[in-house]
């Protein structure tokens, strides 16, 4: 693909469309923390057997991510998105039709690995359709889907559940997931499979790279210090900083906002300084962590560093998954799984141990100075990645897609 200055500034419709379908999986994703409540009671369950829900859906993407991958290496790509699309759809309407909480906790496991999947396929497919130095904006395309889902789709399954019960939530996904099927089918084009057909062994010799695994370390920790603060901020909220329930939602979609703001500006400057935008943003993650554990008692603060921390943490998405597939260019559709598990392993990973500061009596202040300890540990471990880089570690120059007429834009890709 030719890399004139025309083709880094449009954007294929098709990506849109692929960031249309992310927002529908992102909905479904975060959803459930805002309808806990309603559904514990209609299932005759506890909130926290309600919120093994959630859990279940991340550990589905941990898990699906990788061998949905493998078992699709060889299947034609659009062919891959329209089916996993359709069992995600198909998937909502099992769990808004779910008699009983075992089938809704399977109906989500489903969901899970069908979302998984699509997020690993269809990375592949954004990154095939742009030039290598517009990659990072191609992910955050994707990326600002599930950033809008934060913004509207999580507060408008809220609202469904409260006036037209829980199970309304589920039928609005199955919708917007039809649409997404409808675009797909209609908007993404054939992605020709390269000549010679991937081979399972070579594609699982990327984890053999140590950069490929400190870049799942950057993003497990970094995605993990964000969530182990917001998992739990309705409470921090409302029992530290004395907030009334009323304006969690408010704050909440504040997160989401920041969140598009920093998508958009990440996905803008990442193509040209990638780990630039790792540093600082990592960086500025933990600052404003480490303040709101601080200020935690005040609520027009709490609610800033709300905005900020999504802002922080959005900001750096489009890089982390630009540099897994720098690092990892011999294997596009494991590369995509591999970020797409190591995103949810910070997902798990981060509430857990939230809960688990929590349990221990020290409030849930603690969580946002156990959320800066991984980001921390997310920072050094950039540091390593960077110097390994520099000093010609690892494979950070491989090219990527096996276009080699990209190289030159593959150095300015990951210019400090």
């Amino acid at each position: 693909m030719p890399d004139s200055d025309d083709h880094r500034t449009r954007m294929p419709l098709a990506v849109y469309i692929l960031g249309m379908a992310v927002f529908a999986l992102g909905t479904s994703e975060f959803m459930l923390s805002g309808l806990l409540p309603p559904i514990a009671a209609d299932m005759d369950v506890s909130i926290p057997q309600a919120g093994l829900l959630i859990s279940a859906f991340a550990i589905g993407m941990v898990i699906g991510a990788p061998l949905l991958a493998v078992a699709t290496l060889r299947l034609p790509r659009r062919t891959t998105l329209i089916t996993l699309i359709t069992v995600f759809g198909l998937g909502q309407v099992a769990g808004a039709l779910a008699p009983s909480y075992e089938l809704l906790f399977a109906s989500r496991v489903v969901s899970a690995f069908a979302c998984a999947g699509f997020w690993a396929v269809g990375a592949a497919v954004a990154i095939a359709m742009v030039p290598v130095n517009s990659r990072a904006r191609a992910m955050a395309v994707m990326i600002g889907g599930l950033s809008i889902a934060n913004v509207l789709g999580v507060p408008a399954g809220a609202f469904l559940g409260e006036h037209l019960g829980w199970r309304s939530a589920f039928w609005a996904v199955g919708a917007a997931s039809a649409l997404a099927l409808v675009g797909i089918v209609t908007l993404i084009p054939r992605i020709p499979l390269p000549a010679e057909k991937p081979r399972l062994k070579r594609e699982l010799s990327i984890y053999r790279d140590g950069q490929v695994w400190l870049a799942i370390a950057i993003t497990a920790l970094a995605a993990g210090g964000i969530f182990c603060a917001f998992s739990y901020l309705a409470p921090l909220l409302t029992d530290v900083a004395g907030l009334d329930s009323g304006w969690v939602p408010t704050v909440l979609a504040l997160f989401g906002i920041g969140a598009l703001a920093g998508t958009t500006v990440g996905g803008r400057v990442a193509d040209a300084h990638l780990f630039g935008v790792l540093i600082s943003g990592i960086a500025a993650s933990t600052v404003f962590l480490v303040a709101l554990a601080v200020f935690a008692s005040s609520a027009v603060v709490a609610g800033a560093l709300a905005f900020l921390l999504g802002v922080s943490g959005f900001y750096t998405a489009p890089a982390l998954n630009a540099r897994m597939f720098n690092v990892a260019g011999a294997a596009p559709t494991l590369a995509g799984a591999t970020t797409t598990a190591a995103f949810n392993l910070g997902n798990t990973g981060g509430p857990w141990l939230g809960g688990t500061v929590i349990d221990a009596g020290f409030g849930f202040a603690s969580t946002a100075w156990a959320g800066a300890a991984m980001t921390l540990l997310a920072l050094v471990a950039v540091g390593v990645s960077l110097r390994l880089q520099r000093g010609g570690g690892g494979t950070g120059s491989r090219v990527v897609m096996g276009a080699s007429a990209h190289a030159p834009e593959k150095a300015r890709t990951e210019r400090p």
